[in-house]
């Protein structure tokens, strides 16, 4: 801000949406522009020999998704789907791909301010998936970069991936 309560034009270049949710009691932030849409939990079509995390595919108006439950990746404790279970549906290299989260909370702008590295930690998340830590206020958001997570070892639901 100037002197003047005037924005100046690079004042917000590095800030970032983020699309916010939560698996047990963590949250997590992916970048709104990897989001296609977000749809209530149904039940997938089983795939045989999927790990576990794999819930299955469902049709999403004629293209085939797997669907991939993060908590079940992210080996929280077990959880009942309920009304506020969503697929949240990414669009991540020419490949669709949804995710079982436990609630959708928001889309947040992060200030580049608010953003700290993530820890050297090990984690059941790889490493190279976490971009970082947010926080805002009273909130602390574990950022992902979900197409890296998707492409990780184990997952293979890429077309990086694959090829």
């Amino acid at each position: 801000m100037t002197a003047m309560g005037q924005k100046k034009d690079n004042d917000f270049a590095d800030e970032r949406e983020y699309l916010t949710f939560r698996l047990d009691r963590e949250e997590f932030g992916i970048d709104i522009l990897k989001v296609q849409e977000i749809r209530g939990y149904e039940l997938p079509t089983r795939v045989a020999n999927a790990p576990s995390f794999i819930k299955g595919v469902i049709n999403l108006r004629g293209t085939i998704v797997p669907i991939v439950d993060l908590r079940l990746k992210f080996d929280c404790p077990r959880s009942e789907y309920d009304s506020s279970t969503v697929v949240i549906v990414l669009n991540l290299a020419r490949r669709i791909v949804g995710i079982v989260v436990d609630s959708v909370s928001d889309v947040l702008t992060l200030p580049s301010e608010n953003f700290k590295p993530a820890p050297d930690i090990d984690t059941v998340i790889d490493r190279e998936s976490v971009v970082g830590l947010g926080s805002l206020r009273d909130r602390m958001l574990i950022l992902l970069d979900i197409e890296k997570l998707m492409a990780s070892q184990g997952m293979a639901l890429t077309s990086d991936a694959i090829n």
